[in-house]
């Protein structure tokens, strides 16, 4: 029995789906094991088991490839935090420190299952102007997710919306330099994920509901 041809566009297009996570996942993978320097269309290709002319023929060169990498990546890791960190479940919190403490924890244990990846797209940010700036869109735009999550608790701030950004900056700040310094730059005193999340979450609570006597 032959393949219909109204059947053939879907099965080509399925393939090139599955054709491009393979590609994906390989670009993942080698950047994970060497950082950039490990990426290369050649690589790639043998990793996904495709032939190198395909690659080229579909992102360009390296830079291209590059960048659909990371462009995949930060829709994913975006739509992971935007799942861990649920608008609707927070808002049914009755503890505003709890809704807090969890949209904190939804951040750190985000950034913290992707480090290794994270780590390379962070560092080649800061000298790689397209990178950087894929990164910052997909930022604002998880902070402005952290803010409306959080827009129904009692902010004790004049500007609850700039307390909201701040919080969100310094959440990522202290993850991302932890994944591209690591553990032990400014301290020699351990402070392990769980650790570094927890005092995130006190911190963080602290400043935008105010000390209990204030509450």
């Amino acid at each position: 029995m032959t393949e219909s041809t109204t059947d053939r566009p879907a099965a080509l297009q399925d393939r090139s789906r599955r054709s491009q996570q393979d590609i994906l996942k390989a670009g993942y993978a080698l950047l994970e094991e060497g950082g950039v320097d490990a990426l290369t269309v050649a690589t790639v290709a043998e990793r996904a088991g495709m032939a190198v002319g395909s690659i080229y023929r579909r992102f360009g060169d390296k830079e291209g490839l590059l960048l659909a990498i990371q462009h995949a990546f930060t829709e994913n890791l975006q739509a992971e935090i935007t799942q861990r960190m649920s608008v609707e479940r927070l808002r049914l919190l009755r503890d505003p420190a709890v809704a807090i403490a969890e949209a904190v924890g939804a951040l750190t244990d985000a950034f913290q299952a992707h480090e290794a990846l994270l780590r390379v797209f962070l560092l080649l940010g800061t000298r790689h102007e397209a990178v950087r700036t894929e990164g910052s869109r997909v930022s604002v735009e998880g902070n402005r997710h952290f803010a409306d999550a959080l827009r129904h608790t009692p902010v004790a701030h004049p500007d609850p919306a700039a307390a909201l950004d701040f919080a969100f900056r310094l959440a990522y700040a202290a993850i991302a330099h932890r994944i591209t310094q690591g553990e032990f730059l400014e301290s020699d005193r351990p402070l392990p994920w769980n650790e570094l999340r927890s005092h995130l979450q006190t911190a963080i609570v602290r400043y935008l509901l105010g000390t209990p006597e204030n509450r």
